[in-house]
């Protein structure tokens, strides 16, 4: 309304809360598509210890088929191992949804790398270092993936065998192992590569059996079904699923979890 020229001066409430009434803030909302941003607080479906070992002339890492609904053996069938490409593998603890976005990312980095058809493809190397810069930009984003990552590769007449976690934490060791594996299989590899530093094929393959048998004896959140990818100058073969010959006679002298 206006008097004499002038506009009137607006309520005094205009655009706050009423006497008697619900009050909703301005801005954007729901209803307008825009939701708040969300962060994983915790993983949901997760898979348990990688392991990795070098030989001479070649890597093998390993990772069972068991994805956990919290504690509950949801997934019995799923991989965790992932062929890059001819030269590099890489296998992930954690997270599977992360896992499953991580491969997809991967595989198209490959298919673009092909189309360029020069020649060059992606190492080892070239991949672990490509993973702590995307572990590392989301962890500082507050958002991290939430996967460790083994990453194994024979490249130009190298082996090669990579850490990355959650946190961009990176590094390379001739045996590896993430989750549970960490505590049981890391100290069993390190004493077999101490009194042996170079492994045969073979040997490396026994290792790791060995190790896969004792995470399933001792990891409530391992399974006996599991997947072994082996990297030699042949290039990368993926073998599995693969099934653990377990006993358990002696459980019934296991005591004091009754």
């Amino acid at each position: 309304m206006e008097a004499g020229g002038a506009r009137a001066p607006p309520p005094f409430w205009a655009g706050g809360p009423a006497p008697g009434q619900i009050y909703t803030p301005g801005g954007p909302g729901p209803a307008a598509g825009f939701l708040p941003f969300t962060r994983t607080l915790s993983p949901m479906v997760t898979g348990t210890s990688v392991l990795g070992v070098k030989f001479d002339g070649g890597v093998i890492i390993a990772a069972d088929m068991m994805g956990s609904y919290g504690s509950l053996a949801r997934f019995r069938g799923i991989s965790r191992l992932l062929k890059v490409n001819d030269s590099t593998m890489l296998g992930a603890s954690g997270d599977y949804a992360d896992f499953q976005y991580l491969r997809q990312i991967i595989d198209q980095m490959v298919i673009d790398e092909e189309l360029l058809g020069d020649g060059h493809r992606y190492s080892p190397k070239a991949i672990h270092s490509w993973l702590t810069r995307v572990m590392y930009n989301r962890r500082s984003k507050i958002n991290p993936l939430w996967n460790t990552v083994v990453i194994g590769g024979f490249y130009n007449g190298e082996s090669f065998l990579g850490y990355v976690d959650m946190l961009g934490v990176a590094y390379e060791a001739s045996t590896l192992a993430t989750g549970y594996g960490a505590y049981l299989a890391q100290p069993l590899m390190r004493e077999v590569l101490e009194k042996k530093p170079s492994l045969t094929k073979d040997e490396a393959r026994d290792l790791i059996d060995r190790c896969m048998k004792i995470l399933y004896y001792r990891d409530a959140r391992s399974f006996n079904r599991y997947e072994v990818a082996i990297a030699t100058e042949k290039g990368v073969e993926v073998e599995g699923p693969l099934t653990l010959e377990a006993n358990w006679d002696i459980a019934q002298f296991v005591s004091g979890f009754e």
